[in-house]
């Protein structure tokens, strides 16, 4: 079976919705986890903008970064740039893969208006996972 790890800083937005949508792309012919730098549990509002689009991540935990699971990866996908620079150092064989995208978290204003920031990078996760399944 296929490892795929998604990384980021706090494991909070962006990878858990990753670990949502490789759950239901990618199939059972792959093991799908995210973990992060740090645990900052997770963000309500990643759960709001997935179940929008029919995915539940609620029971989705934050996690630390395993370094057995990180190095036994066929991939493992960075989700910022402070995960790309803190990730520990994994095998050769492993392919690492870098998409940079906003911390949703930091999104300012109205909840309407972090809503919007969360649906962006949701979409562009989805997108990059569909490609991701492609290749």
């Amino acid at each position: 079976m296929k490892q795929i790890y998604f990384l980021c800083t706090g494991n909070s937005c962006r990878s858990q919705m990753a670990e949502g949508f490789a759950k239901q792309i990618l199939g059972s012919q792959w093991q799908v986890a995210s973990a992060g730098i740090e645990t900052h549990g997770l963000n309500p509002l990643a759960v709001q903008v997935m179940q929008e689009v029919g995915l539940d991540i609620s029971q989705q935990q934050s996690q630390l970064i395993d370094q057995q699971y990180l190095n036994s990866c066929d991939i493992v996908v960075t989700l910022c740039g402070d995960a790309r620079d803190r990730c520990p150092v994994t095998p050769p064989a492993v392919r690492k893969i870098h998409w940079p995208l906003p911390d949703p978290a930091l999104a300012a204003g109205t909840v309407a208006e972090k809503l919007v920031v969360f649906r962006q990078v949701r979409d562009e996760i989805e997108q990059r996972i569909l490609a991701l399944a492609l290749q």
